[in-house]
């Protein structure tokens, strides 16, 4: 019994920091943050976004982000909810 309330006092806290967590703004975040915030991001997407939008300025959508390599249609839909858009 004690096991199973350490489970779910461990799920309950997991779940909670989930929806705590907050948004990440893709303009400003640096690679590593965009790695540890968003689903399927490695390290090397994470560094593909920021490379992106230096060249080409911040993002003016959230869609926009499928115009960097390796970033698809499904991996935007995934993170929709925890991605922001600062207005540069």
């Amino acid at each position: 019994m004690k096991m199973i309330k350490s489970v779910v006092a461990g799920l309950t806290l997991l779940w909670a920091s989930v929806l705590w967590a907050g948004q990440i703004d893709i303009n400003t975040a640096d690679a590593p943050a965009l790695t540890e915030a968003l689903s399927g991001i490695g390290m090397k997407k994470a560094q593909a976004i920021v490379d992106y939008r230096s060249a080409n300025g911040p993002f003016k959508t959230i869609d926009d982000l499928v115009k960097v390599k390796g970033i698809s249609d499904k991996t935007v839909a995934k993170n929709r909810e925890n991605i922001s858009i600062s207005k540069n």
